[in-house]
């Protein structure tokens, strides 16, 4: 809830001056920032959608971990990109290791995310970081916005051990709740166990109803049979595992969830190999491997017909991870290419004063602002819908796919142009540029692609659940109440908001037209997130500049555009000044006009 006595939001952050003569005229990275104590628009984010209290009390915490995000997480994630895990599978005496040995900097990074900030935990442990009862859910994917702008293989493990304590928690039998929630939630990493989901066979990935892992009961033990073919953090403590029971039907309905744990109760090994590690594009620090299941001993969680209903509970929370991982990723480019903007010189001008390296920098901080205000508006339902509100649940079945599909792909865009913006250095492996490429795509194809993922919301979603009329009635609420941008403006808002919704649902929902199902989705997404920065601007303790980021989302990912027609350069122009600054004093009053005075019509 919004406290209107809220203080105003500080003066960002300002990294330190540029010395040429330390650096020889190559620009710096962000390395050393503060990744919270830069970010206006995670501040501002915040102090609109927590409480006082909550912001409040996490505020220094989230300095703290600005502090360890930029220097010594990110120092560690290079290093791991470097050194990549590798498996023993036997040692010099013959014996099977089957063993993932990693990098020191491995586990350093683990204590940081599973122990020192409990990023997995917090939202199920009492007390977590000092915060009585559990900690509010857009905490801690504020947290994991910050850890994704240095580290993202690692945001793996730390998603899928939540998540899994969320399915245990729903599904799983009392005897093994028992069981396993302790190990997950224990503090310490001596302690704790981590966790995985394994899905993926050669036979189904996206169509999981394929999939041939059989589970037989033999003298009362389920026990697994079968080849998983991308299975990620695969060394973790206990995987949730979907395979089809013997005599089961076809298709999903036939498919159970099993925990499947690495070590059985004596102290043995479970009985499954881990055949190799695949060499992956990005996310290099995480083990993604393929495993053949030989009897592994497993534990049935909830109904043996609900195994894929119950699976996509901990992916849609994959999904909504992966859309705040991207939306960092976007944050991270932008910081990155400001660093170069500001330090390096051409033609005797800061290349932030050159036009065409404004619209470059514009196009990278756009996006990055839709996937904070994305994530946030999701973030905020999820206590609610966890606590049984169904409309809240709808919202964010919405929101999930939508920033999954979106922040993803945009995030691919925004970590090319970020190393583009680098030049000849940007492409250096000694650069963060190259491994922010590489990480950017691997969120393209985990947990569905851009396609499921639009099928899923459309067809879905939208069709038959009808779970946009809730999302609309949200943000049309959030719009309703920004009365102080003029009439023209809001209206603009209304018509995008308006089309975009009826796109989908009556034209888009169609099974005639499945084509159209990303464009469709594009189109929601595009209108929620700027119709939520208008709204975050007008708060009394938000960030004003943000109506100056919903006017460029209709403009350049809503409205038509003829494009040999030039932009109304001069409230952009204008726009540029005030956004790259965040340090300048800028008033609601300011942004409004910039947004009521344009040359553009509304076709």
């Amino acid at each position: 809830m919004l406290n209107p006595t809220f203080p105003p939001a500080p003066v960002a952050t300002t990294p330190a001056p540029f010395d040429p003569k330390e650096f020889g005229h190559v620009a710096p990275d962000t390395e050393g920032l503060n990744f919270f104590g830069i970010d206006q628009s995670l501040q501002s984010a915040l102090r609109v959608y927590a409480s006082r209290e909550v912001f409040a009390h996490f505020e220094p915490i989230m300095q703290r971990f600005g502090e360890v995000a930029g220097g010594e997480l990110d120092r560690l994630s290079r290093i791991v990109d470097r050194n990549p895990p590798v498996l023993e599978q036997r040692d010099r005496y013959g014996r099977d290791l089957d063993r993932i040995e990693y990098h020191p900097a491995y586990h350093q990074m683990e204590k940081i995310g599973f122990e020192d900030f409990q990023l997995h935990s917090m939202c199920h442990r009492e007390n977590a970081l000092g915060w009585t009862g559990h900690v509010p859910q857009l905490i801690k994917y504020a947290f994991r916005y910050m850890f994704a702008q240095s580290e993202i293989g690692m945001m793996c493990p730390l998603n899928m051990s939540d998540a899994t304590t969320h399915v245990l928690k729903s599904y799983g039998s009392e005897e093994l709740k028992a069981y396993l929630l302790p190990k997950l939630l224990a503090p310490t990493m001596k302690e704790m166990w981590r966790a995985t989901q394994w899905m993926t066979e050669k036979a189904g990935g996206s169509d999981v109803g394929a999939l041939e892992t059989v589970a037989r009961k033999e003298n009362g033990v389920w026990r697994l049979y079968g080849e998983k073919w991308f299975a990620s953090h695969t060394d973790a403590h206990v995987a949730l595992a979907l395979a089809r029971p013997e005599g089961a039907p076809p298709g999903i309905k036939g498919v159970a969830m099993f925990a499947l744990p690495r070590y059985l109760p004596d102290g043995s090994r479970n009985k499954y190999r881990i055949v190799r590690i695949k060499e992956k594009l990005g996310t290099r620090s995480l083990a993604s491997c393929e495993v053949m299941l030989e009897g592994a001993e497993a534990y049935l969680v909830g109904r043996e017909d609900r195994g894929i209903k119950q699976m996509m509970e901990e992916v849609n929370m994959s999904r909504l991870s992966h859309g705040v991982r991207a939306a960092g990723q976007m944050r991270r480019a932008y910081n990155e290419s400001m660093q170069v903007a500001r330090n390096r010189s051409a033609w005797g001008k800061q290349l932030i004063e050159h036009p065409l390296m404004r619209r470059q920098l514009i196009k990278i901080l756009v996006p990055a602002e839709q996937g904070v205000s994305v994530f946030m508006l999701a973030a905020s339902q999820l206590d609610q819908a966890n606590a049984g509100s169904e409309s809240a649940k709808q919202v964010v079945r919405m929101l999930t796919p939508l920033i999954k599909i979106r922040a993803c792909r945009d995030a691919v865009i925004a970590a090319r142009a970020a190393l583009e913006s680098r030049a000849g250095n940007g492409v250096i492996e000694e650069w963060v540029n190259p491994k922010l490429v590489r990480d950017a795509h691997i969120a393209l194809v985990w947990e569905g692609t851009s396609n499921i993922n639009a099928i899923d919301v459309i067809r879905r979603a939208v069709g038959k659940s009808r779970a946009h009329e809730p999302l609309k009635a949200v943000v049309l609420d959030r719009l309703g109440s920004l009365t102080r941008l003029p009439d023209a403006y809001r209206l603009r808002l209304q018509k995008a908001l308006d089309r975009a919704f009826d796109f989908a649902n009556d034209t888009a929902a169609s099974s005639a037209n499945e084509h159209l199902a990303r464009q469709a989705a594009s189109g929601m997404y595009h209108a929620v997130s700027a119709v939520m920065l208008a709204w975050e601007a007008c708060q009394p303790c938000g960030d004003v500049r943000k109506l100056l980021t919903s006017r460029f989302v209709l403009e350049h990912r809503l409205e038509p555009i003829d494009p040999l027609s030039p932009p109304d350069g001069a409230w952009e122009d204008a726009a540029y000044t005030m956004l790259f600054d965040e340090t300048c004093k800028v008033t609601l009053a300011e942004t409004v006009a910039l947004v009521s005075n344009s040359s553009r019509r509304v076709r």
